[in-house]
């Protein structure tokens, strides 16, 4: 399967869409989701990009 530009970013956001979706839902008080959610949205763009960025890499070698 070959991923373009709009299944890589749509996948990406179905996952982290469910990721938000279960840390919102944990019992945890509302504050410490809210921290939790920036964390796993920066982590989630950071490790995308290096992943397209060696993608790039790999298909030029």
């Amino acid at each position: 399967m070959e991923f373009d530009q709009p299944k890589a970013i749509g996948s990406f956001l179905v996952l982290l869409v469910a990721l938000l979706g279960g840390t919102f839902s944990s019992p945890m008080p509302t504050n410490i989701s809210m921290m939790v959610s920036v964390g796993l949205i920066v982590f989630g763009v950071l490790t995308f990009y290096i992943g397209v960025r060696h993608g790039e890499f790999r298909a030029t070698r």
